[in-house]
């Protein structure tokens, strides 16, 4: 190819440096990765214990008890929950901490990866560990002061700091962490597809301390860890003798499940909370001059109907998602792409408008874990979802399938028919719609008559409890 055309001689030399100055790049943050160092972790006085058994500590300092087997098992499922602990803090939380974290802290203080955001990523990691590690040590200073005692009837000391812990800060660390936990994976998945990003996770997963595990299994560890307290909790409970030890045990295990059942409950208020916001930001309420041409509303006039509801439409206070996906409208001379939103009180036909030269898309790690791929791709593409109609009253919807034999001619298949009713049973809209598949219109059918039958049982529960309630005092 010749060069003498002057604008491919700057595009060839642009393009040139473009690649040269990434593998400049790629080179020095290469460099500096050589240049961090990652402490050993086998300083921690409990290093040495973590794989070693119950039996093992014992016979070493010989506090046998062949003649109190009760204790003994005890004492087993209280050295379960510290070993595990242990593991917990050394193979996870610390390689998290010190290999993933600290490594990207370093690059940042050499102004590499600047725009990771570390909250995002990690959350309360640092509190974690230190929680974790004041947990341990805890558990390690009774166990050491046990085996030390001259007297062989010496009792493990092990409510004080069960009591101290799960009542204190090691299940709000917890929840903290694992509320952030799915934007988080979502997060590191937007930034697997960056070069420097990926240099940077592979250089800390060849680390032979994280032990072949990769980012994503170590970020899962504290929600596996506070889902399997409660069982180690119980463990002790059922191998405890003393009636007031197994009632305090009892009561902590209680507070760890319901701490638990919290978690699980903010984790659905969260995820529906950020899909509504996303959702906001992504629909589009057309005002009524454009949305239906029959109304013609001078420019002077316009301002009466600014329509102030709209964005409390989709306010997720008393609101639900139940289902949504793509389906395709037809019209009289085109089929359209449609989206739709099933709420637990309307439904919301929508339109998919992309933006073919992808400008203004949203960045992917600032996007909802929970929203589908197609709202994902709507969202990157800086596209947007048009509403087509005002919003369908479930208890004015009606939903009918289609038989093939009466649309085929048109060229739809598994079709079905949605008709939005007036107050007087008048149709005044109605969509033909098609599935991509038969089991997709079935599920369609089944979610839309699922939900009017529940919002409808709802509304007549509203209505009994307005005409029952209690009768006025005589005496008033």
């Amino acid at each position: 190819m010749s060069l003498k055309n002057p604008c491919l001689k700057i595009l060839f030399l642009t393009i040139f440096k473009q690649g040269k100055d990434k593998h400049k790049h790629t080179s020095d943050l290469e460099n500096c990765l050589s240049s961090v160092k990652i402490t050993n972790f086998r300083g921690y006085d409990f290093y040495s214990l973590k794989d070693k058994t119950w039996d093992e500590v014992v016979e070493t300092h010989h506090k046998l008890l062949n003649n109190q087997l009760d204790l003994r098992k005890q004492q087993e499922a209280v050295w379960e929950l510290f070993t595990s602990e242990c593991t917990y803090f050394l193979d996870h939380l610390l390689v998290l901490k010190m290999i993933f974290m600290n490594t990207l802290k370093y690059l940042q203080t050499h102004e590499y990866l600047l725009d990771v955001d570390l909250w995002r990523l990690f959350a309360n990691l640092e509190e974690l560990t230190q929680t974790s590690l004041g947990f341990v040590n805890s558990l390690f200073g009774i166990i050491k002061d046990y085996v030390d005692a001259s007297e062989i009837s010496s009792s493990l000391d092990f409510i004080s700091v069960l009591t101290k812990y799960f009542r204190g800060s090691l299940c709000q660390s917890h929840q903290t962490y694992c509320l952030n936990y799915s934007a988080a994976i979502f997060y590191l998945e937007s930034l697997r597809q960056r070069d420097d990003f990926g240099i940077y996770l592979k250089w800390c997963e060849q680390n032979e301390q994280c032990r072949r595990l990769h980012l994503p299994e170590l970020l899962v560890a504290p929600l596996q860890r506070l889902t399997r307290y409660p069982l180690l909790l119980k463990n002790i409970w059922k191998r405890s003798m003393d009636s007031a030890e197994k009632i305090m045990i009892y009561s902590i295990k209680e507070k760890v499940e319901k701490s638990i059942r919290d978690l699980e409950g903010k984790v659905k208020w969260l995820d529906n909370f950020q899909k509504f916001r996303y959702l906001q930001e992504i629909i589009v309420w057309p005002p009524l001059w454009d949305r239906d041409k029959r109304f013609f509303i001078p420019e002077c006039l316009k301002y009466i109907f600014k329509e102030h509801t709209a964005e409390n439409i989709l306010s997720p206070t008393n609101r639900h998602l139940l289902y949504e996906g793509k389906l395709t409208l037809a019209e009289s001379t085109r089929f359209l792409d449609v989206y739709l939103f099933l709420f637990n009180d309307f439904l919301l036909v929508t339109k998919t408008k992309r933006n073919k030269k992808k400008l203004g898309g949203s960045d992917p790690g600032l996007m909802c874990p929970s929203l589908t791929p197609e709202l994902q791709a709507v969202i990157k593409e800086g596209g947007s979802c048009t509403v087509l109609d005002q919003p369908i009253p479930l208890d004015r919807l009606v939903v009918k399938s289609i038989e093939p034999l009466h649309v085929s001619v048109f060229g739809l298949r598994n079709a079905f028919l949605i008709q939005h009713e007036n107050r007087y049973r008048q149709c005044i809209a109605a969509f033909l719609l098609q599935a991509q598949t038969e089991n997709i219109k079935k599920t369609w059918m089944a979610q839309i008559t699922t939900a009017i039958s529940c919002f409808t049982k709802n509304q007549e529960t509203k209505k009994i409890s307005l005409f029952t309630l209690p009768a006025e005092s005589s005496e008033i």
